[in-house]
């Protein structure tokens, strides 16, 4: 059994109230670090090793150590609760069911940050869980955990949640932040960076709702035993969203030690491949990460065990690896059409642009349309080479990364399953009544060419 910090208490009813959390230990860790010094604090998280788990993976006590100080500013932490990318709902499970757990590791994150005024930006469509997170926030409250002179330490902390209008790139921390100012959400240029001007032009936080929660286990047990969970620069836990042709859908909390292989089969994770079928590809970070074939996610290019961590769904460059993301697993078996599912998202992103930049304003809208027009039987070899040439000019070349989202699932499609592609283009009706198959994606590879 991997060991647990977030979700150990889920399982116990009505935890997700004060009284209840309470008598778990809930608030012990504010406790105690609001008897340490911001500057304590803040070495813990660095010692602790804890990555952004919105999907970046940045280091939080880095980012942490950025936050600009000028004298009468005040400072903000804004949690970015804006849980859009396909396939990711673990920020969801966390809030809904474990408020608690993230107004504890608010607080202490704003007292080590000295921001007196705190947010939750929350996605528009998870409509129920505000009335949730604000009875938390003023229960907390009503037990003097927040308000004015927080256990009489002198400080003073306020939360407020701010539902988002449904927007996919209020995700990226600057967009959130114009958003949160009542303005549209488009991103702003950097510099300046949120740590220097950020909400109201005043120096501000933006982490993502697992990194938060996590603040309260590293001050309950010591960052440096954080740090000893896990591998590497994978520490301490990472949560999980499984979803697609499994057995056992849902939300997992691993230390990052175990195998790929080991998370879909085990029937401690996902069960195994839904009705006994063969695994063909995966999105293992939600669907901005690259797509891999059975073959390249169960074992690296040199054939060692790809591993549940940053480094190891990593190794090999997107050209045989892939990215831990967001956490959002998505599991795809024998049956499933890869044209159809790298057009399911290109007109996700193509509807999810703001518009501002021209490359992925026009270019995931051209992609959209030229997936529409393969997977209908429609298409034409150079369409292939035409997608291809499309993505390469939007990554990379845009004010966030939407763009580089909305490139690299069509880019890792036609990388790994070009022949598919091929397939639907020299057999317009056959693909229309049926799939390509499994192919040889799951065959062991010989050997992978340098400039794939």
């Amino acid at each position: 059994m991997s060991k647990k910090l977030l979700l150990k208490d889920a399982h116990i009813e009505g935890i997700r109230y004060f009284e209840t959390y309470r008598k778990q230990g809930g608030y012990t860790a504010a406790e105690k670090a609001l008897k340490m010094t911001p500057d304590e604090i803040l070495e813990e998280v660095k010692v602790s090793g804890l990555r952004g788990r919105g999907g970046a993976g940045f280091p939080t006590g880095m980012k942490w150590s950025f936050l600009a100080k000028p004298e009468g500013v005040p400072r903000h932490l804004v949690v970015n609760a804006d849980e859009s990318e396909p396939g990711t709902f673990k920020d969801r499970y966390l809030m809904e069911f474990l408020p608690h757990l993230l107004i504890e590791g608010m607080l202490i994150s704003s007292y080590c940050l000295g921001s007196n005024v705190s947010y939750i930006y929350i996605r528009g469509e998870y409509s129920w869980i505000p009335d949730i997170l604000e009875e938390a926030i003023e229960e907390a409250k009503a037990a003097g955990f927040l308000g004015k002179n927080i256990l009489g330490t002198g400080f003073d902390c306020e939360i407020y949640v701010q539902r988002g209008g449904g927007a996919y790139i209020c995700g990226e921390e600057t967009a959130l932040l114009e958003s949160l100012e009542g303005k549209r959400g488009n991103p702003r240029l950097k510099p300046p960076f949120p740590a220097v001007k950020g909400l109201w032009e005043r120096p501000t936080v933006v982490n993502n709702v697992e990194s938060i929660a996590a603040i309260v286990p590293i001050i309950d047990i010591t960052g440096a035993e954080y740090a000893k969970i896990g591998v590497g620069r994978s520490t301490g836990t990472k949560l999980i969203s499984a979803c697609g042709n499994i057995n056992k859908p849902g939300v997992y909390e691993i230390d990052m030690t175990i195998t790929v292989e080991e998370f879909i089969y085990s029937d401690e994770y996902c069960g195994g491949i839904k009705d006994g079928k063969r695994l063909k590809a995966c999105i293992p970070g939600g669907s901005s990460v690259p797509i891999v074939p059975a073959n390249l996610l169960l074992r690296t290019v040199n054939g060692e065990p790809r591993y549940m961590n940053y480094e190891s769904l990593a190794d090999g460059g997107f050209a045989t690896g892939t990215m831990m993301g967001s956490g959002g697993f998505i599991v795809l078996d024998e049956d499933q059409c890869i044209v159809d599912h790298t057009m399911t998202l290109a007109r996700f992103y193509n509807h999810e642009s703001c518009g501002q930049c021209t490359p992925c304003r026009e270019g995931t809208g051209w992609m959209y349309k030229i997936l529409k027009k393969i997977e209908k039987g429609e298409g034409k070899m150079e369409d292939i080479d035409l997608l291809w040439d499309i993505q390469r000019k939007i990554e990379g070349n845009t004010i966030c990364p939407l763009g580089d989202a909305a490139a690299w699932p069509v880019a890792a499609a036609i990388r790994h399953f070009r022949d598919e592609f091929e397939w639907h283009v020299k057999n317009p009706e056959l693909s229309q009544t049926q799939n390509y198959g499994l192919a040889h994606y799951a065959d062991p590879i010989p050997a992978v060419e340098k400039n794939a």
